[in-house]
């Protein structure tokens, strides 16, 4: 199998997003699938690598990204050594670069073309990643399937209020402390400032009841930073949706770093069940 790390693409907004792809080089064109991150997340976080590894296996072009604002660089994919972009990132530059992802790798002129199938492209969505991921799937025909891993039901609680709100407003930044590395990571006032400029467009509720598409829904029932009845509203608003729950926190019992050669036992079923899913 083909592995290639940290390929930077050509964005919208100036800083590279960097890419992994994972494939079976056999000149076959196979239906592709594209994993989104999450909340100070990125594509090599703790198990997720393994995870995009065995879908490859199973014969998919499987493409891992960084959000071009996430906090990493194409000599530091890994944690968050750019923090002035990590402030500066939004949920509409996300979505700018999911499609630029989405483009690339479906243009004629993309570099594995003669290994992908353009017309079948399932989107993974982790947490944030999940609710960007419903968006794009609502409103990009080249979107085909949906599978949301412990995704969000809205954006509305990414933000404080009250008077850390205020106090945002008024300072220009508010920071959360990062308990893994130990950062301070700046959020800027544009990131609330350019939700509130596009509510509709971002809105996760109008979006899911869109969708036409299959769309297969797996949350942790002992998940504590996004409780299951976020996946129970995402498939009231789209009940064609399947939902497969499981007792496993927010990032299915793996961590960062993982250092092991083989998921964790509930992230090997929530593999299994994503390619069952691809398979149908």
């Amino acid at each position: 199998m083909k592995t290639y790390k940290h390929i930077p693409l050509v964005g919208q907004h100036r800083k590279p997003i960097v890419t992994d792809f994972y494939f079976e080089d056999n000149q076959i064109k196979k239906p592709m699938v594209i994993f989104v991150h999450g909340y100070k997340g990125y594509k090599d976080w703790g198990a997720w690598p393994l995870m995009l590894e065995s879908i490859a296996k199973a014969g998919y072009f499987v493409v891992g990204f960084n959000f071009s604002h996430n906090g990493g660089t194409i000599e530091q994919p890994i944690d968050f050594p750019d923090l002035e972009a990590f402030g500066n990132d939004n949920f509409s530059k996300q979505q700018d670069d999911l499609q630029s992802v989405i483009d690339e790798v479906t243009s004629d002129n993309f570099k594995f073309a003669t290994e992908v199938n353009p017309n079948q492209l399932t989107l993974i969505g982790h947490s944030r990643g999940g609710g960007a991921s419903i968006i794009k799937a609502a409103h990009e025909l080249k979107v085909t399937q949906l599978i949301t891993l412990a995704s969000i039901s809205t954006y509305d609680t990414s933000f404080p209020k009250g008077e850390i709100l205020e106090n945002w407003k008024k300072e220009g930044v508010w920071c959360i402390k990062n308990g893994r590395t130990g950062q301070q990571m700046p959020h800027y006032i544009q990131f609330y400032e350019d939700y509130e400029a596009n509510k509709e467009a971002l809105h996760i509720e109008k979006a899911a009841r869109k969708l036409q598409i299959p769309h297969l829904l797996i949350h942790g029932t002992k998940d504590t930073s996004v409780t299951i009845n976020n996946a129970e509203l995402i498939h009231s608003w789209n009940p064609s949706a399947q939902l497969f729950t499981l007792e496993t926190d927010h990032v299915f019992n793996t961590k960062q770093p993982w250092g092991k050669d083989e998921m964790s036992e509930a992230l090997r079923l929530v593999t299994d069940k994503c390619i069952d899913f691809l398979n149908t």
